[in-house]
């Protein structure tokens, strides 16, 4: 069975990562998988060596980029193309600029033959797959607005099956902005190849060695990193603001030797490190740029945090839990499923949620943050705990294993649908 999985840009990030594994992965349960791809823009790191590695060769199409643009009718047109010489079973997209080009190229795919006049178009099923969203905290209400309607027109006649992954995704997507109809959706969670943070606390010394070296700290020192790209919806500015609170904080028996650690480039790099310095927190705030070894930092740090103000389930914190190591994250999108319920919630002032595998915080929460960051610090004894929690879940629920499995069984059920309705349509004209 032939899949053509289609992406708009292999930027670092967990979707990149996610349909590298897919593509190479599912040839396992006889699935031909062709991932295509756009361009990368400038500012952004590529992975296609990620996807290369793992004997994945994609498919270029450079006119396709993340922003709207007169060339996606270039970039929609080569797709058909590429569809017609390919002929998919499956066409299965992912994040929200695929998932316009794809299923638009699809419908070509689809009609644009002789026999759809006599009722027998191309037999092709359309699958997309929401990481996160693009329905708040990204663009203008206008232009959210023009989203959103896309996306309904989208699920309502070029799409078999709606794949978010998480339970709160779904609540989202489906309730809150009306998108898709209840059956057309299916949760299957990330995944991702465990085995490369099996053995972190084996390599846990030398990674703090290093990282604490080449950002000046003492060899007792606390590291608490952040991990993505240095983007506005990731609002690094938040974690940078939390930082300086707590710093402030530190008289009588709070750490002083703390350092704050950020994992990542982008276009904000400079901003960011404009701020640290305005907020006097310069020589505790680290930037290392893009790094390719989560396997070495993740267990180089003490806490992994998250400040985003919109999310899907961010593989960097099932990266950090893998790792064993204590979270907080801001409780947007389904970052709330992964960290679990609350089990001990903060009132008043402090503003934070000690949850079974995590701590959350509101968004934009300047000062609940930098107290969940405090009461993590100070509290080695919940960092173990939560950490602890926080590996046996991803063990479970979290495997790459797994992953395939669920996607290769929604594929079966879509190609059992297909001959079941092939074989009543010509039963109807017999």
């Amino acid at each position: 069975m032939k899949i053509v999985r289609v992406i708009a840009r292999l930027n670092v990030g967990g979707p990149a990562r996610h349909v590298a594994w897919l593509t190479a992965g599912l040839g396992r349960y006889g699935y031909d998988s062709t991932l295509v791809c756009g361009t990368v823009p400038p500012g952004e790191d590529d992975m296609s060596e990620f996807a290369r590695a793992l004997g994945v060769e994609p498919v270029r199409i450079p006119e396709m980029s993340r922003e709207i643009s007169p060339k996606d009718l270039i970039s929609i047109w080569k797709l058909y193309r590429l569809l017609c010489r390919v002929r998919p079973d499956i066409v299965h997209t992912h994040t929200a600029k695929a998932g316009t080009v794809g299923r638009v190229a699809g419908l070509l795919y689809r009609y644009l033959t002789p026999s759809a006049l006599i009722g027998r178009p191309r037999r092709c099923r359309f699958v997309h797959t929401y990481h996160g969203h693009i329905f708040h905290s990204y663009y203008g209400p206008a232009k959210t607005r023009l989203f959103l309607a896309i996306e309904r027109a989208l699920a309502r006649w070029a799409t078999d099956r709606i794949i978010v992954i998480s339970p709160q995704q779904r609540r989202e997507i489906h309730e809150r902005f009306g998108v898709g109809r209840a059956e057309q959706f299916a949760i299957i969670p990330l995944g991702l190849d465990l085995g490369a943070f099996a053995d972190w606390s084996a390599r846990r010394e030398g990674a703090r060695r290093e990282l604490l070296l080449r950002s000046g700290a003492a060899a007792d020192a606390l590291l608490v990193g952040i991990v993505g790209r240095l983007t506005e919806i990731k609002n690094h500015r938040l974690f940078l603001r939390a930082a300086a609170r707590y710093l402030a904080l530190c008289r009588g028996e709070r750490r002083s030797d703390v350092r704050f650690i950020i994992i990542g480039d982008g276009h904000l790099r400079r901003d960011l490190e404009d701020e640290a310095r305005a907020l006097g927190i310069g020589p505790a705030v680290h930037f290392t740029g893009t790094r390719n070894d989560p396997e070495n930092f993740y267990a180089a740090l003490d806490i992994v945090a998250l400040t985003s103000r919109n999310e899907g389930t961010p593989l960097t914190l099932i990266e950090a839990m893998a790792c064993e190591r204590a979270v907080v994250a801001t409780e947007v999108g389904g970052v709330g499923d992964l960290l679990g319920t609350a089990r001990d919630l903060q009132l008043g002032e402090e503003g934070y949620k000690i949850c079974e595998r995590g701590v959350l915080v509101r968004p934009d929460d300047e000062q609940g943050f930098s107290l969940a960051l405090d009461r993590l610090i100070e509290d080695a004894a919940l960092r173990r705990e939560l950490g602890y929690r926080a590996r046996l879940f991803v063990e479970r629920a979290h495997s790459l294993d797994r992953l395939l499995a669920d996607v290769a069984r929604l594929y079966a059920e879509l190609l059992a649908e297909e001959r079941s309705a092939a074989c009543a349509r010509e039963e109807r004209r017999a």
